[in-house]
């Protein structure tokens, strides 16, 4: 394919959820757009991830677009949990819905984006050569996108079937009869491992740090359920807004955990667990589960009774249970059968925190203690998440510091939408936003539309730049900062703070202050003349630049 070249008003890089919904909503003002997507097909997430087990922990009618009725009556799930090959199709069909492909061009990956002052125009070079130059570029490339391969020594030399979960083979992988031996046991792996358990001859585990996990119980989708919220829908939505968590459909926590009696509390837990409602179900059942160590703690260790009750192996089930972290500080999973899978006789669980892998062999790997043989390894290792796709991109300004750069202490944003530096640029659920700690789809929808509201604002005011200021910027982040150490979540050495990839700086990179606290003030921001903004233009030549509007430090919530 010949290199290509053009201008467009906007460039959007990624085709997943985040990027098909910027393209409808730019087209629908009449902006003229190009997506570049590295895969060969829309879905971004749910194009990568196609290991046996993927699964959304949203249930299916909160985890699809709200934008348009017409979608949401035209599709019908059929499980509560949707799992990655109906998501997959859905996405799919939303692109054919809506006409989406013609302005995507797939199999294209972006090596560097550039802002030019004095054109006004960031320049977009891929990996097969286009150039491509538009004044405003957004980021759709998803925050669990870059999937982490740990340095293991040999790790080239292994010569059976090797797998990463994030970029698993579109054709189905079949391991009957097979010695499989699976590194990890966060989120993903949680998925993987009972469905694997099932087709191997034997599956060995190699777990570094146990985690929480609660069960999904999916099942076939209720029709009638599923009618009743469409028939509801603008309230569900309207709950869902008003929430911390983008989230309809759970009561609101009621008291501390401490004021509950013993008895009581646990009937409460019971509840929630057999629930299926998921993560969320269990989180809000008190009110200060993620910032009272001891009402955490009391949550904890009802799981912790859980795990101990279902395995059936005490030394299994002690190292399956997790110590010296809160609940709910890393993502906690919602599984099906996770820890029944270790009473089959064809698992095994190794600790790797006390033999430690020491490099993978022709044949296998070998710990401190032995050595393993596999006929397939898989590595459930995680993702480089919320910067991991950003930084792996070129993505500078000519008269400044690269985004590497910039980032050298951790992600700083204002809002987790925009970047001080970096004119046009928009980051769709970037770091500093609320993104992977709510229903991510909501949260798409929110920022994509602030997104394109904002480049129509401009145009409308006969403006074409707009970048935050270092101080609304810096304040920002302190107080997303401030939010968060309020919290637990720091406590734990998960993803959320880039603990999973050796010498990134440690962050707490959501913004953890609430979906409903989150969009309100995004929109008083707007109203308020996007304080905290700078703007300026035309800027047809370099000669005609205006002096920036400096508007004030933006107010931030107490």
């Amino acid at each position: 394919m010949s290199a290509e070249t053009g201008q467009f008003d906007v460039i959007v890089v990624g085709a997943g959820l985040s990027g098909l919904y910027a393209l409808y909503r730019l087209r629908e003002r009449g902006f003229t757009a190009r997506v570049l997507e590295a895969g060969s097909g829309v879905g971004g997430t749910w194009y990568w991830n196609r290991y046996p087990g993927a699964r959304c922990d949203v249930e299916s009618v909160q985890y699809s677009y709200s934008f348009s009725k017409e979608l949401r009556q035209e599709w019908t799930w059929s499980e509560r949990y949707g799992g990655q090959p109906e998501i997959l199709r859905y996405i799919n069909f939303v692109a054919d819905r809506f006409d989406l492909r013609r302005d995507i061009q797939f199999n294209t990956r972006v090596v560097s984006a550039v802002f030019n002052d004095e054109t006004n125009l960031w320049s977009v070079e891929t990996d097969q050569g286009d150039l491509f130059s538009a004044t405003y570029c957004i980021m759709a490339t998803g925050c669990l996108s870059t999937p982490y391969e740990p340095d293991y020594p040999g790790l080239g030399d292994y010569q059976g079937d090797l797998y990463h979960t994030g970029r698993w083979p579109h054709e189905e992988v079949d391991f009957s009869g097979m010695r499989v031996g699976v590194i990890g046991t966060g989120a993903t792996a949680i998925q993987l491992i009972p469905v694997v358990a099932k087709q191997a001859q034997h599956l060995t585990v190699f777990q570094r740090t146990a985690n929480y996990s609660i069960p999904g119980h999916n099942q076939p989708a209720d029709s009638e359920a599923d009618r009743e919220f469409e028939a509801n829908f603008d309230a569900r939505y309207d709950k869902a807004r008003h929430s911390f968590a983008g989230m309809s459909g759970y009561s609101s926590p009621r008291v501390s955990a401490l004021e509950d009696e013993p008895a009581e509390r646990n009937r409460y837990f019971e509840e929630r667990w057999a629930s299926g409602g998921g993560t969320f179900a269990m989180l809000t059942t008190y009110r200060d589960l993620l910032v009272n160590p001891e009402a955490n703690d009391l949550a904890a260790e009802f799981v912790r009774e859980k795990i101990r009750s279902i395995v059936k192996d005490p030394a299994v089930a002690e190292l399956l249970t997790p110590r010296n972290q809160p609940i709910g500080a890393k993502r906690l999973p919602v599984d099906t059968f996770y820890f029944e899978t270790y009473n089959r006789d064809n698992v095994s669980l190794v600790d790797i925190r006390s033999a430690p892998i020491e490099r993978v062999t022709a044949k296998g790997l070998r710990t401190s203690e032995r050595a393993y043989e596999f006929d397939a390894l898989i590595l459930a290792t995680g993702f480089d998440a919320m910067t991991g796709a950003l930084l792996a991109m070129n993505v500078r300004r000519e008269s400044g510091p690269t985004l590497k750069e910039a980032w050298a202490e951790g992600p700083k944003s204002y809002l987790g939408i925009m970047v001080a530096g970096f004119p046009n640029m928009f980051t769709i659920t970037g770091p500093g936003s609320p993104s992977v700690k709510m229903n991510m789809i909501y949260a798409i929808e929110q920022h994509v539309e602030w997104a394109v509201d904002c480049i129509d604002h401009l145009r409308s005011q006969g403006l074409d730049r707009i970048a935050p200021t270092e101080t609304a910027q810096e304040d920002w982040v302190e107080h997303a900062r401030e939010v968060a150490e309020t919290t637990l979540m720091p406590e734990a050495d998960s993803w959320y703070m880039g603990a999973n990839i050796p010498g990134k700086p440690r962050v707490f990179m959501p913004y953890f202050g609430g979906f409903e606290r989150y969009w309100q003030l995004c929109n008083e921001i707007v109203a308020d003349g996007y304080r905290g903004f700078e703007t300026s233009g035309p800027h047809d030549l370099a000669a005609n630049l205006t002096e920036p509007r400096k508007d004030p430090v933006p107010a931030l919530p107490s």
